[in-house]
């Protein structure tokens, strides 16, 4: 019996030691984790929120698994669902961007768009890089380039110093341009030695004289940058048109309220519109002003709303003389927007990307403009079917900022408006931007912006053409309420099929 209890005893004292080996041996294995998330580079949350964040990836590596059956499917979140946020991380990291068993696409449901393919394909030695284009002819310094997908404008301000530095890195390594956004241009915009878009909002912050207005000097100043290529007046923006932008104060640095001249802490609420533009007169009067100062190109950037306003616009162009005209139009979508904004604005304001681009298009050409003025698309583009359908509506260009944010890790927290993002891309917390590594970061954009342009390419061989500008809008087709498709060119005919049909 005593031979039965020390042999009790000894695998109890066995067992406690084993136990307290295992506490032991997890609170070291968690010290570890916690050291090796804290000085990796890949991952913004493990970076932030050491430990903790790794069990984000195991829910979300377990949801595919339980989704179909508990939770959301894929393409039922909003304003991103997760299919679309899928490619863009896939695309950043360079990894496979294949899937198998079928598409999980609704092809019956009304507005969704597909492309109708050609029965002989192009093929590999068919196929051309996109062509360069000229922006600017009468600017004493024109802009040229290949480039398809470009960075939007967000401001230095609106998001972090490390985010400014990987997009303006990543811009460099894919040969795209990096638009400032309206809140300055800072030594982070300069640092990766890309191609800037100079975006002159309402508040003219960085270009501003204190009491407001222009400062001569100032725009001299920026434009001397040999990598400042062109400028952009901002009209208006998909997040609010109507409202200029909005900075919280939380978010007005010492160093930023230097670069747009304002006080530290307070707000930054940028007028509804430029008080020097009450028409069409104003604002070529405006671009000219800009172009003659900087010598670089200059265009706008609005949401459209009125019909008659890129009527008026083109009338005035021909009365005035071609030279007068902006050399691009960049037309943001109703639902685009990264930042601070009204609800009664995001929801209800301003015409949607699907039916402004082909309006604005067909009036450059009835007019006789659209060789001269080049078109931007911009607005919730984050994809190879949103980005080829802009080119089948006859866009130059496509810019998108919450693509990139999603390629440098963005995970729809939906925090923009505050100073708590959790990915440290548009915070200015240092302990939450620490998560952010410009040099890891960076690569993503540029691989994002490298695939996005490789798998639009992939749609236009397709089509049957050699690259994304070469698609026409009967490669597109648009599902009706009754489920059927009907071809894009159908929809929005051409002023030249109008027309001919006559």
């Amino acid at each position: 019996m005593s031979q039965i209890s020390s042999t009790v005893l000894a695998l109890l004292e066995f067992l406690s030691y084993a136990f307290i080996f295992a506490i032991g041996a997890g609170l070291l294995w968690l010290i570890v984790l916690y050291v090796r998330d804290k000085t990796q580079t890949d991952s913004t949350l493990r970076r932030n929120y050491p430990v903790i964040a790794r069990f984000r990836y195991l829910f979300e590596h377990l949801g595919e698994f339980f989704r179909q059956y508990f939770f959301a499917l894929d393409r039922e979140e909003m304003p991103f669902n997760r299919a679309e946020r899928s490619w863009v991380y896939r695309a950043a990291k360079n990894v496979d961007s294949t899937i198998a068993f079928g598409s999980t696409r609704d092809l019956r449901r009304p507005g969704t768009i597909y492309f109708a393919n050609c029965p002989f394909p192009s093929l590999s030695h068919e196929a051309s890089p996109p062509a360069e284009i000229t922006i600017g002819p009468y600017a004493r310094h024109p802009y040229t380039t290949a480039s398809i997908f470009n960075i939007s404008g967000m401001s230095y301000g609106a998001i972090s110093v490390p985010a400014v530095r990987a997009l303006s890195a990543g811009a460099k390594k894919a040969g795209i341009w990096l638009n400032t956004g309206e809140g300055g241009l800072s030594p982070y915009h300069l640092e990766g030695g890309c191609d800037l878009v100079f975006q002159i909002g309402t508040g003219k912050f960085g270009v501003r004289k204190p009491e407001g207005g222009f400062d001569e000097d100032k725009l001299r100043a920026v434009a001397a940058h040999e990598t400042v290529r062109m400028f952009e007046l901002k009209l208006s923006q998909g997040a609010k048109p109507g409202k200029g932008g909005i900075l919280p104060g939380a978010k007005v640095t010492q160093e930023i309220a230097e670069i747009r001249g304002l006080t530290p802490g307070e707000d930054a609420i940028s007028p509804n519109r430029h008080p020097e533009i009450d028409c069409v007169g104003d604002l070529l009067d405006m671009i000219a002003y800009i172009r003659e100062v900087t010598g670089k190109p200059v265009g706008f950037k609005a949401v459209l709303g009125a019909y008659g306003f890129t009527e008026g616009l083109c009338q005035e162009i021909l009365s005035r003389g071609i030279e007068s005209a902006p050399d691009f139009i960049t037309i943001d979508s109703a639902d685009g927007g990264t930042g601070a904004a009204p609800m009664s604005l995001i929801d209800n304001m301003g015409m949607p990307l699907r039916e402004s681009l082909p309006l604005t298009i067909d009036t450059l050409i009835r007019y006789g403009l659209r060789d001269r003025i080049k078109v931007c698309a911009s607005g919730k583009l984050i994809n190879p079917s949103e980005v080829a359908w802009a080119f089948c509506a006859g866009a130059d260009f496509v810019n998108s900022a919450r693509g990139f944010m999603f390629a440098l890790g963005c995970i729809q927290a939906l925090q923009c408006n505050k100073n708590t993002c959790p990915t440290g891309i548009t915070t200015h917390d240092r302990r939450l931007q620490f998560g952010l590594d410009p040099a890891s970061k960076s690569e993503r954009v540029a691989c994002y912006a490298q695939n996005m342009k490789k798998e639009a390419g992939i749609i236009a061989h397709s089509c049957g053409v050699a690259e994304p500008r070469l698609l026409k809008r009967y490669h597109a087709r648009i599902v009706l309420d009754n489920g059927r498709s009907v071809s894009m060119d159908e929809l929005y005919p051409t002023p030249e099929q109008q027309h001919a049909a006559q």
